[in-house]
């Protein structure tokens, strides 16, 4: 059967093969619906139509035949329209518009091809002379029509006269007065010195030489601070004068205090006159110290140039000490964790993602542990429990620096790249869920971390785990949450930021992005379908959210306006849906991986300018412009293919760009261009390499795998089955062949491609339950942290250790060499299977020749050289 073709409001228009299975069934009333549709968009004497192809042949409006991009209108008369009706009656494509033609005034109608989809199908029809004749009618034509303005001169009372300022006599007021006050006069008398020496050593010549200060007497005197009574008073009232300045940031610097002591330097050179350096260069002692001297130079220059001296061989010693080590080097040491002491309902963590400005705060999202049939069982109790994404600090383990509050339980979220108050989440319901904490940027700034090397939290006995008096608990709503109607049927399972580099329409074509700030976000849902999101106002819906803004009465005060315009409207941009191709079923995503999903990394890169905490007023999503707009350049040879894990275990290679269907003209997704069923469970982990961008990790089920992105003939590794099943996955961020696996029975493999590339380096038991995420942090070139996160919403920090912090010589170009020989194998795997296949055929040929007896053969070998074989 063929599909149904919606229109702008969801109303389905009965295609012409399902009227004639439906023998003479009555239509829905389609032309009121579309009346009102067109009357919301400002234009009431236009009708949408579907008009399949024989209707096409017969009226002669065949597309890009006879009506085209120049000429995409076309004449009907109205007799052949009525014609129509009595030969196919409700058949006909003009039955909804039945009406509308009987009562036409004129002889001939307007038919116009919508190709864009303007109105939402391919044609449309113009129910009014007067609009006819205005598309008809020449834009010259409509100039020549228009009366022109007549012109009047500014009158003399109009133009501004300049009035140059008098000055005026200065009057004092008593500031000079101030003034001499607040001058710094001296009230000790200056202190005296005299050096004398002896008369028989003037005029004598000077010979420098090393002495120990201490074993002469009288050799230095030192002159140390001590404090003083005078100048430690404790002023009760003090006049100060203020004026207004630019703000000023105290900063400090990470050196040692030491104890201060008195110094003197040099700033102006003395020098020789010109007859001193005459006497001082024709003197013996200069001379006898140069002839002396320039055997020595010429061999210490000699050294320089034939070896570096300055190499220093203890540190490659030390490098290749510590790469191969013993094992107690090689152990994720625990640091801290974090628990929600104070709220009693049984939770888990479902993502986990670290502060990328403020080092030492890390966002964990949460929700309960219950399946689907418990949660409709609980429903009512589950709706007066609030749903949260925590903040915790190294500096106070047990409370919470902040809360964001959402509509449903959060099972993933995002940092934004381009400003770090600004977070999207996925909810468990469907909905995405925007926050904006920039008015709490200065306190959670502010938070002390601790030195250079984060001090543990002291732990404090069960009966002070009661909150403070003065902690606060800081709950912050959301700022925007999408329509219900428009979004995910089911959970969020997977949730990104577009770069700031380009943007996509509604089509799936890739276009620069002037503004330079991440506007886009894609993800991924168990209803089977992959949504692209803009969170800019979309000119197409100006006049609806102008309405909307009409109807709210009020907006709370805690609650920011920068996504006011999205609250409860907000549509996605695209949406993919990723069909089977032999059956109805469709694939169902759990991770996606895009070509350019790297920006959580590039904030750890020291090379690119740090990300800064932008304060309350100065985001620049505030004042975001429309989306899309008409004239933006189109990014050529862009990458628009991206991965897929699915809930089945399938790897999908597909593209995001979307093509239109020859039959109907609507809008479909491309078919995928690889699938690979490697992984026996759901795919939990579909992660690129921070440093190769076509190297992409998969966890799922039993086994992990690696692939190279442009690689059809499968992965590049995979593993055997495990023991216990994989529940998450993530790369290092500093070691190319090291990436760390987390299982349901609470132990993580680590794994070194250098070391071993069939099972993992070590295995090591952090708790006792299921591992639910696994991000891992560089707080500096000596401290790297991995945070896990457990089902009974435990959140473990593990100190990563230098062994597997540290890459080692040269490990980026063995790694790449090692996925080239992995390239070069599976190409060398396909050939043999081409020819054991070609084999095969040949074998089964001749067994064939050896059952027929020889007259059938000789007839077969005939038929044979008759076929050109």
């Amino acid at each position: 059967m063929a599909p149904k073709t919606p229109n702008k409001k969801g109303t389905a228009v009965v295609t012409k093969k399902q009227n004639q299975e439906k023998t003479k069934q009555a239509l829905p009333v389609s032309e009121e619906v579309a009346a009102t549709n067109m009357e919301n968009m400002g234009h009431p004497e236009i009708y949408p139509l579907v008009l399949t192809t024989k209707t096409q042949e017969i009226f002669n409006c065949r597309v890009d035949e006879d009506v085209t991009d120049k000429q995409p209108y076309k004449l009907i008369k109205k007799a052949d329209i009525i014609a129509d009706f009595i030969n196919r009656a409700a058949v006909s494509d003009f039955y909804p518009v039945k009406k509308l033609v009987q009562e036409y005034p004129g002889d001939e109608l307007l038919l116009v091809y919508d190709k864009d989809f303007k109105y939402g199908l391919n044609f449309y029809l113009v129910s009014t002379e007067e609009a006819k004749e205005n598309y008809l009618k020449s834009p010259e034509e409509q100039e020549e029509q228009e009366e022109p303005r007549e012109y009047k001169e500014p009158s003399p009372e109009d133009t501004y006269i300049y009035k140059p300022p008098v000055s005026k006599p200065w009057v004092s007021l008593g500031s000079e007065k101030e003034i001499e006050e607040e001058t710094v006069k001296e009230s000790t008398k200056p202190i005296t010195y005299m050096i004398s020496r002896k008369r028989g050593q003037f005029g004598a010549p000077f010979k420098f030489s090393d002495q120990n200060a201490s074993s002469v007497k009288d050799a230095y005197i030192e002159c140390t601070a001590y404090p003083d009574k005078n100048f430690t008073l404790k002023h009760l009232e003090k006049e100060v004068g203020m004026q207004v300045i630019p703000k000023v940031n105290d900063t400090s610097t990470q050196t040692r205090w030491v104890y201060p002591k008195n110094a003197t330097t040099q700033y102006y050179p003395r020098e020789f006159s010109e007859e001193e350096k005459e006497t001082i260069g024709q003197s013996k002692p200069l001379i006898d110290f140069l002839n002396n001297m320039s055997i020595s130079v010429e061999i210490a220059l000699q050294q320089n140039e034939i070896m570096n001296t300055f190499i220093d061989d203890w540190k490659s010693l030390a490098e290749d000490e510590g790469t191969f080590g013993d094992k107690t080097d090689t152990h994720l040491k625990e640091y801290q964790s974090f628990t929600d002491l104070h709220n009693l309902t049984e939770k888990m963590i479902t993502c986990v993602s670290w502060h990328p400005v403020i080092y030492g705060l890390i966002a964990v999202s949460v929700a309960v542990r219950f399946s689907f049939e418990e949660r409709v069982q609980f429903s009512g109790k589950l709706l007066l429990q609030p749903s949260l994404i925590l903040f915790w600090s190294f500096s106070d383990p047990i409370h919470p620096q902040l809360m964001l509050e959402s509509p449903d339980d959060i099972f993933c979220f995002k940092f934004c790249p381009n400003d770090p108050n600004i977070i999207a989440g996925g909810c468990i319901n469907g909905q995405i869920v925007l926050w904006d904490i920039s008015a709490h940027a200065e306190r959670i700034e502010n938070i002390k971390t601790g030195s250079t090397r984060i001090k543990k939290a002291t732990l404090k006995p069960m009966f002070l785990l009661e909150p403070e008096s003065n902690k606060e608990t800081m709950y912050i709503r959301h700022c925007a949450v999408s329509s219900i109607e428009s979004g995910h049927r089911k959970v969020i399972t997977d949730i990104h930021w577009l770069p700031g580099t380009f943007e996509i329409n509604r089509m799936g074509s890739v276009f620069e992005n002037r503004s330079g700030i991440s506007c886009q976000l894609v993800t991924c849902s168990a209803d089977c379908t992959i949504c692209f999101w803009d969170i800019r106002t979309q000119r197409t819906t100006t006049q609806q959210t102008d309405k909307k803004k009409e109807e709210v009465i009020e907006v709370p005060f805690d609650v920011p306006p920068t996504f006011l315009h999205l609250d409860l409207s907000w549509k996605p941009l695209c949406r993919l849906r990723l069909s089977k191709s032999e059956t109805t079923l469709d694939h169902c995503p759990t991770k996606v991986s895009l070509n350019d999903d790297d920006a959580s990394y590039r904030t750890q890169d020291k090379t690119l300018p740090p990300i800064k905490v932008v304060k309350a007023g100065e985001s620049p999503y505030y004042n975001l412009e429309g989306g899309m707009a008409n004239h933006l350049k189109p990014i050529e040879d862009f990458c628009t293919k991206f991965f897929v894990g699915t809930e089945e275990g399938e790897v999908i290679y597909t593209d995001w760009k979307m093509e239109r269907d020859p039959d109907t003209g609507r809008l479909v997704p491309k078919k995928p261009v690889s699938l690979y069923a490697v992984h026996d469970g759901a795919v939990h982990t579909v992660q690129r390499s921070p440093f190769y961008k076509d190297i992409i990790l998969t966890v799922g089920g039993w086994n992990i795998a690696i692939w190279k992105e442009g690689v059809m003939s499968g992965p590049l590794l995979q593993s055997s089955c495990a023991p216990k099943r994989f529940t998450s996955g993530h790369w290092s961020l500093t070691r190319p062949g090291v990436f760390y696996i987390g299982r349901e029975d609470g132990n993580i493999d680590i794994w070194d491609l250098l070391e071993k590339t069939h099972e993992p380096a070590q295995s090591q038991s952090i708790c006792i339950t299921t591992i639910t995420y696994i991000k891992p942090w560089t707080f500096s070139a000596k401290q790297q942290f991995l945070a896990i996160a457990d089902f009974y919403g435990t959140l473990h920090i593990l100190e990563i250790p230098w062994t597997l912090s540290h890459p080692s010589t040269n490990e980026a170009a063995s790694m790449s060499h090692y996925f080239e020989r992995e390239v070069k194998h599976l190409e060398y795997v396909e050939q043999r299977r081409l020819i054991r296949e070609q084999e095969k055929k040949e074998m089964q040929l001749e067994m064939e020749k050896k059952k027929t007896p020889p007259s059938c053969r000789c007839y077969h070998d005939a038929n044979l050289n008759f076929l050109g074989k």
